[in-house]
């Protein structure tokens, strides 16, 4: 049996990302949906043509990926594609914020998405994909956002190693790197603190997002970022001091 499985599949770039891999792959047996809420993904399921199948999981909770883990384990299914969408961010000053929170933040964006990976490989072979969901703030620090940043450059760089360690086996990752997209996302983050007034001007669509991470996959890249605002972002955060870099984002907050 063939199957995709999308973490963070109740919502924002999840659920999008289900959508269009519905329409993409017509040798894949089923879709595996997992997220915290149930009544959210079997809406998403609905609008699926594959078989769907709906885990209401937290992907913090190590009682959880262990029933994850058995289902794999007794079903045996071939990965075809991974992808880890669940995550969040909270802005504001690290000193004021709860520490909950960006502990938080550390389990689902970094640990959750390591241990998935760990457990989904094995399922895996040839030509089979993973999409771990990164962000441009990966691409220097970022004051007042600064746990979030932290580790989604934790996701770019582990993503970027395991490409490598999984190429010789034609197992191939892609880190997807986008700006401001408009999702429930900042409804989230910015409960304790705003994002910069630029995010107005490079905000994007999730499903343009996740169009071009599809097809940077399918082209074994193993780095997706959408539009020029951001892509000229990278290349600044190359070859510009990042202190200079965060002077400019002060000064534009």
């Amino acid at each position: 049996m063939n199957i995709i499985l999308i973490t963070g599949a109740s919502s924002g770039m999840g659920v999008e990302f289900a959508l269009q891999l519905d329409n993409v792959f017509q040798n894949i047996d089923e879709i595996w949906l997992v997220a915290r809420r149930k009544k959210e993904m079997l809406e998403v399921a609905q609008h699926l043509e594959h078989i769907t199948r709906v885990l209401d999981m937290d992907v913090t909770n190590d009682e959880h990926i262990e029933r994850l883990k058995k289902v794999l384990a007794d079903e045996r299914p071939v990965i075809r594609m991974l992808v880890n969408s669940a995550g969040y961010g909270i802005m504001g000053d690290f000193s004021a914020a709860s520490i909950k929170d960006e502990l938080g933040m550390i389990d689902v964006n970094c640990k959750a998405l390591t241990q998935l990976t760990h457990l989904c490989i094995p399922y895996m072979r040839k030509n089979s994909r993973i999409i771990q969901l990164a962000s441009s703030a990966a691409f220097l620090p970022q004051p007042n956002f600064a746990v979030y940043a932290a580790t989604k450059s934790y996701v770019l760089s582990f993503s970027r190693a395991l490409n490598q360690e999984l190429r010789r086996r034609k197992i191939y990752v892609t880190a997807v790197c986008p700006g401001p997209v408009d999702t429930p996302f900042f409804d989230i983050a910015e409960k304790t603190g705003s994002t910069l007034a630029v995010k107005k001007l490079t905000l994007v669509r999730a499903d343009q997002v996740v169009e071009k991470a599809i097809a940077d996959s399918y082209h074994k890249r193993e780095r997706s970022v959408y539009g020029g605002w951001i892509q000229s972002f990278e290349v600044l955060a190359k070859v510009l001091p990042h202190s200079v870099l965060m002077e400019v984002m002060r000064f534009l907050k």
